[in-house]
């Protein structure tokens, strides 16, 4: 996991390594971390025009370092002080933005640069607040943004989205320590969890999904929980299925108002219709196990009926709004850290970037997602994935960050057009 930390944070961490390694190294470290990362936007530093505007702090020289390296590369590089820069800069191939950085704490007015010039922008477009994304003056809009040592709230969350552009990261070697993060590939080792005395029961599944109308949905949240590992699968339905709905052979069908005493977790919402409120309040009132609520089960109502130990909300926009957040908040974060500690709920707040949010305030960031999980079903398959995570032992808000990650990464393996039911095969392929 890449720390997300606050500027103050990130001050301290500093701080400690210059201590430990001088101010000389973690520079030099730098510069040559942000020289890298503009050859590779410029594929050969050989003859290209590159402009580097440095200011007068660690960031800039930051800049100063990586200007020496790309010379030595072959680049005819310009730098640029903060106090002389133009209005304008032309025939640049490449603009590195080393100004301010995280050390903005002004209105900065970047000159503007031709459409066809890329920007680098070192750690955090200058402009930007590193805690709010607040955007004062007038940034860079920069291709790629390099973070250095953690990733910072402005770099996911805010009006500074729209200034960072593809985000990077390098550690340099600093240890940054923070309860919130932003979860990597690296994160999924563990999500494989086997047991020497597992048998059936040890990681089993209930599924409150699908009706006649939406059969489908309990397809796919029941194909989720099996691809992340439940070893048994319940499904109860709100009425009959369409008959054209063929589940998985491993599938077991019960009916009653009881869930199962022997399952790990409860998965519910999927399909089930905009009044199944009763019939879902009947069936959770009284559980011992994490449940997971999407889709239909996202109301007030029924999060208030849940008696279960914990509970997992993974809500798109238009039920968050339903539970009482601002869908439109700039600052997404701050509002499922509100709706999570209201409710007393781990949130997961669908989107391109999608948040995990626990009630004490911890966040996990997921960068992992495509276009090609905008289209329905999707998110079925992610309830169910959550859900055998829990199964299998994954503390609940680890596995609705692990689990979105997953989700992510298969669906970044499906074919274009691809649908819903082909992610569970995908998710499956990457964890063997």
């Amino acid at each position: 996991m890449i720390p997300l930390v606050t500027a103050s944070q990130m001050r301290e961490a500093d701080d400690r390594a210059v201590a430990s390694v001088g101010v000389e190294h973690l520079v030099r470290t730098a510069g040559y971390a942000v020289a890298r990362e503009a050859h590779t936007m410029l594929r050969s530093a050989y003859a290209r025009r590159v402009a580097v505007i440095v200011g007068p702090g660690l960031n800039g020289a930051d800049g100063r370092v990586a200007t020496d390296v790309l010379r030595r590369r072959g680049a005819r590089v310009d730098v640029i002080e903060v106090a002389r820069q133009p209005r304008h800069l032309t025939g640049y191939d490449l603009v590195i933005d080393a100004a301010f950085g995280l050390g903005c704490t002004r209105a900065y007015d970047a000159p503007t640069v031709d459409a066809t010039t890329r920007v680098l922008a070192v750690d955090l477009p200058s402009g930007v607040e590193p805690d709010t994304g607040h955007v004062a003056g007038r940034p860079l809009r920069a291709d790629v943004t390099l973070a250095l040592g953690a990733i910072k709230f402005a770099h996911v969350d805010g009006p500074s989205r729209a200034y960072i552009g593809e985000l990077r990261f390098e550690g340099l070697g600093i240890d940054c320590p923070s309860d919130d993060g932003l979860v990597e590939d690296s994160d999924l080792t563990d999500y494989v969890v086997h047991r020497a005395d597992d048998h059936k029961w040890s990681h089993a599944v209930a599924v409150l999904a699908g009706s006649g109308a939406m059969s489908g949905a309990a397809w796919l949240a029941c194909r989720g929980a099996l691809a992340t590992g439940a070893s048994l699968v319940q499904l109860e339905s709100r009425g009959k299925l369409n008959r054209s709905a063929v589940l998985p052979p491993e599938i077991v069908r019960v009916s009653g108002p009881a869930v199962d005493s022997r399952v790990r977790c409860v998965v519910a919402g999927p399909g089930l219709g905009p009044t199944s409120a009763a019939w879902l309040s009947d069936r959770l009132s009284h559980l011992s196990v994490p449940v997971v609520l999407d889709a239909d089960a996202l109301s007030l109502d029924v999060v208030a009926a849940v008696g279960a130990p914990v509970r997992v909300l993974t809500p798109h926009e238009g039920e968050f709004e339903r539970l009482g957040g601002d869908p439109r908040a700039l600052r997404r974060i701050s509002a499922a850290r509100e709706v999570a500690q209201r409710l007393d709920c781990i949130v997961l707040l669908k989107g391109p970037t999608t948040l995990v949010v626990a009630p004490d305030g911890r966040v996990r960031v997921v960068q992992s997602g495509t276009s090609a999980l905008a289209t329905a079903g999707t998110g079925d398959v992610l309830a169910g994935m959550i859900g055998g995570a829990i199964a299998r032992g994954h503390d609940p808000f680890d596995a609705a960050a692990l689990s979105a990650h997953l989700h992510g990464r298969a669906g970044a393996r499906l074919p274009v057009y691809g649908s819903a039911s082909e992610l569970p095969e995908r998710v499956a392929r990457l964890l063997r």
